[in-house]
């Protein structure tokens, strides 16, 4: 008898699977689709309402190669954003970086010198944002909005406020040229995101910026220097602003102190969205280029249905506080 009840006590205290773990990867799964179903729906979206121009080759080629120099910034910031942190500064980085090459080509240097010049300048921006968050401890927010306006202030003394025009034809070559009917633009911008993509997924120092921006202090008594992490974050997210500039400098064939300001927002906004695609919540680049081609149908529908352009970044905003939204929400859930 006793025997018996022994056994009976055994199988009755055996622990059953815990109820989060049964409900937590099918509510993980009901989220995962809800970024991609907003691009498909946009896409149908447009589609009807302008089915003789949305669809069409030229339309397409046109909104990727808008788009394009945009998933540049949008991946670095991924990279920022991957430590914890976030940079205001890759806008104004941009239009820097583009107006000290065409004032260093307008001044006779070569162009090649020109183009690494202002990648140059670019990450050194980036590691002035970096030493000012991670050494000084200032938050990114002070950080980057400092830079941010120093960056404004420089490009507006460069070039008196006006806009440089009379780039080299070399130069200026690349953002027009086609390779097989492919913009180069567009190649060379999906050689950097392919880059900064397989940097941040599949090498030790993505494990290290994602370690840094999952706990701090664990990953600094894991022996990684948290700092120096930090700020080779900001440095990647420099040079790739900088590159940004340089194309988007060439795609123009001019340069404007303020030609690349919007990206600061609309790239925040491709991270935040691509985060909302992630089951987990984390950064990715894939996730990043989801929000970034969400952002590109967006702009381009709306200026197919002749939408002003004020209400265009009523939209960014709002979008902006619902990707927060819905990722807070998942990390509640989680």
């Amino acid at each position: 008898m006793t025997e018996s009840l022994a056994g009976t006590s055994a199988v009755d205290t055996t622990p059953a699977p815990t109820a989060p773990e049964e409900t937590g990867a099918p509510r993980a799964r009901r989220r995962l689709p809800g970024t991609p179903l907003a691009f498909a729906a946009l896409v149908l979206l447009f589609s009807v309402l302008r089915p003789e121009t949305f669809l069409g080759a030229g339309n397409l080629r046109n909104m990727v190669e808008q788009v394009a120099i945009l998933a540049v910034v949008a991946a670095v910031q991924t990279v920022v954003m991957a430590v914890g942190d976030f940079d205001l500064s890759v806008g104004a980085l941009a239009s820097f970086a583009g107006v000290v090459a065409a004032r260093l080509m307008l001044d006779g240097l070569p162009a090649g010198v020109a183009v690494l010049a202002a990648i140059a300048a670019g990450a050194l921006a980036g590691a002035v944002s970096g030493v000012l968050v991670a050494y000084l401890r200032l938050s990114a927010f002070i950080a980057t909005l400092a830079v941010l306006t120093s960056l404004s202030g420089a490009s507006l003394l460069l070039t008196d406020g006006a806009t440089l025009f009379g780039l080299p034809p070399g130069f200026v070559a690349p953002g027009r040229e086609r390779i097989a009917g492919v913009p180069v633009l567009v190649i060379v911008c999906a050689v950097t995101v392919a880059a900064v993509g397989f940097l941040l997924a599949q090498t030790s120092a993505g494990s290290r910026w994602f370690a840094v921006g999952g706990n701090a202090e664990a990953a600094w008594y894991a022996g990684i220097d948290v700092r120096l992490v930090r700020m080779s974050a900001f440095v990647i997210a420099g040079t790739g602003a900088g590159i940004a500039g340089v194309l988007l400098t060439s795609r123009l064939a001019s340069a404007h102190p303020t030609a690349g300001d919007g990206l600061m927002l609309t790239s925040i906004a491709a991270v935040f969205l691509g985060m909302t695609a992630s089951p987990t919540g984390r950064v990715t680049v894939a996730g990043t280029l989801l929000g970034v081609a969400i952002l590109g149908v967006l702009d381009n529908g709306l200026n197919l249905l002749e939408v002003n352009t004020y209400v265009q970044q009523l939209l960014t905003g709002v979008i902006i506080v619902c990707a927060v939204a819905l990722s807070r929400r998942g990390e509640r859930s989680r």
